[in-house]
């Protein structure tokens, strides 16, 4: 009889935990996400505590779940596994705004961030959204410079550049084009006035100066820069910049697990920035900065 207990109890496989309802974890997270965005549909609210997990704004949340409710509502039949949940992230995140610009080198300002321009002429969709405005300073420009009113001219090109907008040379004609300021999400380098700060700007430049990168946009900051993560040449170039000890993980605003991980591997080979024992972070310098131009006292978190 004892041994076959035994036996009963070697061909016995270990039971997978539930939750309080009785349904295994994988079973329990899927009923979640479909619960969170069925409510998200009919409310427009997304799940209380999200902001427990990430540092994104509100608005942005709000503006993911939108991505994923539609992609839920065109999936059939609606995901019942792990893998099929993960599809329906992955063609989520499809439909996030993505920008292809070539960046020129000189338009590089630091290793977290550039400034690119896209010709009006060249994108259909930029051409649709230029406002009446800037083609009114446009033609009150080529007027002034008609009558030879260069003071004119060159306050409407100043005023052109403030509003999104810049005259380009392009093979000798002057053109048209979008500006964008992108920032890299995730990221902090030390400032071009840091130690290391031009070594990391160096470092972005040849990894996307002068190539054509793909820019999946999550939002805008405070500085109405485009924030988001950066490909180029099938390369992550936030993944580069933390490896290579180019710039810091930006904890406060990316909670990302392996941007983490690449930085203490990058830390513990000495790499970059890291060859000194104990680098400034970049958003202390700006804050000691600020507090030495207004005689003001800041305190954040490390």
């Amino acid at each position: 009889m004892g041994n076959i207990l035994r036996s009963q109890k070697q061909q016995q496989k270990p039971q997978e935990p539930v939750d309080p309802h009785g349904l295994k974890p994988a079973t329990a997270a899927i009923a979640a996400l479909t619960r969170d965005l069925r409510s998200f549909e009919s409310s427009s609210v997304v799940p209380e505590g999200l902001g427990q997990h990430v540092t994104s704004s509100k608005k942005e949340q709000i503006t993911w779940y939108k991505y994923m409710s539609e992609a839920y509502r065109t999936t059939a039949p609606s995901p019942r596994t792990p893998a099929e949940a993960a599809q329906l992230v992955a063609t989520a995140l499809n439909w996030i705004p993505r920008v292809d610009l070539e960046v020129n080198v000189n338009c590089i300002g630091d290793g977290d961030g550039f400034t690119a321009y896209v010709a009006i002429r060249d994108d259909p969709r930029e051409l649709a959204n230029v406002p009446q405005e800037v083609y009114e300073m446009l033609t009150a420009r080529t007027k002034a410079r008609i009558r030879r009113d260069y003071w004119s001219a060159d306050t409407l090109r100043s005023t052109l550049d403030k509003s999104g907008y810049k005259i380009i040379i392009c093979s000798g004609n002057e053109i048209l084009a979008r500006k964008y300021r992108i920032r890299l999400r995730g990221v902090d380098a030390p400032e071009l006035k840091m130690p290391y700060g031009k070594e990391s700007k160096n470092a972005l430049e040849k990894l996307i100066g002068g190539k054509s990168t793909k820019i999946y946009v999550y939002g805008q900051d405070q500085f109405e820069r485009y924030v988001g993560d950066i490909y180029c040449d099938s390369v992550f170039i936030q993944e580069e910049m933390l490896r290579n000890g180019h710039a810091w993980h930006f904890k406060n605003y990316d909670r990302r697990p392996e941007f983490s991980a690449w930085e203490r591997k990058a830390r513990a080979a000495r790499k970059g920035l890291w060859a000194s024992r104990n680098p400034e972070k970049p958003w202390h310098w700006r804050r000691d900065e600020r507090n030495e131009r207004h005689g003001t006292i800041e305190v954040y978190s490390s």
